[in-house]
């Protein structure tokens, strides 16, 4: 969905070109977000499944992510310097710039954990993972709720990220209290440093996908 601005000074053939790039970038941003997703899943699956088969397809991945997220600011910058947009135009196009940088983000950490899943590999799986697995299914959902606004451009359904935050915030709150209370356990307290950077990270990706919904919310109504 684009927003329309009536734009009487400007030739209607300008204006259906700089709208086709606009289209263009917001595409790009969303075919972004899905490797994002995906990145998240595999890191999951990496962590939680002990399916170190994925790690090298992610890390492949995160590279293509990199790589667009240079390709949309670049896109969005030219789209500024040279089409001279209006008010409304400026307000997506500043907020897709952000929302790609969260969105680089958040796959940044989902390399991190999958680089976590190979150090806890060699070690017997604790009693709290499960809670931390609850956690990342928590903060899958926020970006998959996320992007849906992003891609309907759906002011609500941004706004209600938010709140789905409070949950992985209790979770991580929990979780820090259980780790931090954890015997060291076979000579190492190397599983409970990397579950703590898990945890951390989870927490940071689902702060990343707040400002994502709070950027579309923003797009849609003008306020912040």
């Amino acid at each position: 969905m684009l927003i329309q601005v009536p734009l009487p000074n400007v030739t209607k053939s300008i204006r259906r070109q700089f709208e086709r790039q606009l289209q263009a970038i917001q595409k790009d941003a969303l075919r972004m977000g899905a490797l994002v997703e995906q990145s998240c899943r595999f890191a999951h699956r990496a962590l939680f499944k002990r399916d170190l088969s994925v790690v090298d397809t992610l890390a492949t991945q995160d590279k293509q992510i990199d790589q667009l997220y240079r390709h949309i600011e670049v896109q969005c910058l030219q789209l500024i310097a040279l089409q001279s947009p209006v008010a409304n135009d400026l307000r997506l196009i500043g907020a897709l710039i952000q929302l790609i940088r969260d969105l680089e983000r958040i796959g940044d950490y989902a390399e991190d954990i999958s680089e976590v899943a190979v150090k806890l590999f060699p070690y017997p799986v604790a009693a709290y993972m499960p809670e931390i697995e609850h956690m990342s299914e928590l903060c899958q959902g926020m970006l998959a709720l996320s992007l849906s606004a992003l891609t309907q451009l759906d002011a609500q359904a941004g706004l209600q990220v938010k709140i789905e935050d409070d949950a992985v915030d209790d979770c991580y709150d929990r979780l820090y209290t259980v780790l931090a209370h954890q015997p060291v356990e076979h000579g190492s307290a190397e599983p409970l440093l990397l579950s703590m950077l898990v945890i951390r990270s989870l927490e940071r990706m689902a702060d990343h996908a707040t400002n994502i919904g709070q950027r579309v919310a923003y797009i849609v109504t003008g306020q912040r």
